[in-house]
C-alpha cells in the first residue's frame, strides 16, 4: 500500500492555475448578451413597477377614505361635557346595547 504524498507547492499552484483558466473559458463561452432581449426584460419590470405603484396608491386612497367615513361616523363630543356626561352615555350604548341581545 501506497503512502499519502502531500502534494507539493508547484502542484498546488499548477492546479489552481488550471482552475483559473478553465473558469475563465467557461466565462468566455457564454453567449454574448442580446439587447434586444434586455431591453424588453427592463419594460417589463418597468410596467411591473407601474402596476405595483398604481395598487398601493388605490390600497392607501381606500384606507384614507374608510377612516375618514370611520372618523365621521364617530359622534362628536361637545366641548362642555364632563366625565360623568360620558360615563352616562357609555352607560346608556351598553344598556342599548343588551337589550338587542
Amino acid at each position: 500500500m501506497t503512502a499519502y504524498k502531500d502534494p507539493t507547492f508547484q502542484r498546488r499552484a499548477g492546479q489552481a492555475a488550471q482552475a483559473r483558466k478553465a473558469a475563465l473559458e467557461q466565462l468566455q463561452s457564454r453567449p454574448p448578451r442580446d439587447e434586444a432581449i434586455i431591453a424588453q426584460r427592463i419594460e417589463v419590470e418597468r410596467r411591473r413597477d407601474a402596476d405595483r405603484d398604481d395598487r398601493s396608491a388605490a390600497k392607501r386612497a381606500s384606507e384614507e377614505a374608510a377612516t375618514a367615513s370611520r372618523t365621521a361616523a364617530k359622534p362628536a363630543v361637545p366641548e362642555g361635557t364632563t366625565d360623568a356626561d360620558r360615563k352616562a352615555a357609555r352607560d346608556a350604548r351598553y344598556a342599548a346595547r343588551k337589550g338587542r341581545k
